[in-house]
């Protein structure tokens, strides 16, 4: 009988090793940059069920966050190319897989072009675009692996039709655009799919700096008069990271309520 009770107890502890394992390594990651912004919050809320989070910030602190869903926090700069290759290296060492990756961060500027500086220049390029740049450059590699993946770059819509007073910030999301559309050609045949929502006018901080006049302007002007939600990008980021979307790659989809149309 003694025999019998030692054999079950070591069966439960493997039993209880393989679920850790399957956990472990099974389990569907997915990294959110930007994810202290109004969207970027939405995005790790609409996953939060479904997928093990693990939310990227700089300079405002998400770890109250990140302890409501459930998440991990790590703070980095993702301009910086030695500390995202840093990062590659533990999510690799520690989480081991990546089933998706969220784009997020991102910062705007208004300004005549005449007016733009060098420094100008370097922080909307640093933020909105060289972040997107190094995250995608050193996870891409687990993700070729794994021969699995979903990646989901948040854009803006005048990075399809450009808007007047952000060259540069146009610019930058406009290089998102063309390196969505590249990077799901490149990456395709190893079964990572590629997309990019580019919002319109959101009820956000970012767009703080507008009255209510232009705002009212810009509802005037959306077919289905109203400005969109955080919420709104975050139900199409759900979309395309999930396997419904499994046959769709290479899309810039307008979350705009129909203004650029």
């Amino acid at each position: 009988m003694q025999f019998f009770n030692n054999f079950y107890k070591k069966l439960k502890i493997l039993l209880k090793s393989k679920k850790f394992f399957d956990k472990i390594y099974n389990m569907k990651n997915v990294i959110i940059s930007g994810a202290s912004g109004d969207i970027g919050k939405a995005i790790a809320n609409s996953l939060s069920k479904n997928y093990n989070l693990i939310l990227l910030y700089n300079k405002n602190d998400i770890t109250p966050l990140a302890k409501s869903l459930n998440a991990q926090a790590y703070k980095i700069d993702l301009s910086v190319e030695r500390e995202v290759e840093q990062f590659a290296n533990l999510i690799k060492e520690k989480y081991h897989t990546i089933y998706g990756l969220v784009n997020c961060a991102g910062v705007s500027l208004i300004k005549q072009v005449q007016d733009c500086t060098s420094k100008d220049y370097n922080f909307v390029m640093d933020n909105n675009f060289k972040t997107n740049f190094y995250l995608t450059k050193h996870l891409a590699p687990l993700m070729i692996s794994q021969k699995q993946g979903s990646i989901v770059n948040i854009s803006s819509m005048w990075g399809v039709v450009g808007a007047s007073m952000e060259a540069l910030y146009s610019a930058s999301k406009g290089a998102i655009n063309s390196f969505t559309l590249a990077l799901a050609k490149e990456l395709g045949p190893s079964n990572i799919r590629v997309n990019a929502i580019c919002p319109g006018l959101i009820k956000s901080k970012m767009n703080t700096k507008l009255n209510e006049q232009e705002i009212n302007d810009i509802v005037l002007s959306t077919p289905l008069n109203r400005i969109g939600t955080p919420e709104d990008v975050a139900n199409v980021v759900k979309f395309l990271i999930g396997e419904e979307a499994s046959f769709i790659t290479g899309q810039v989809i307008t979350v705009d309520g129909g203004l650029t149309l």
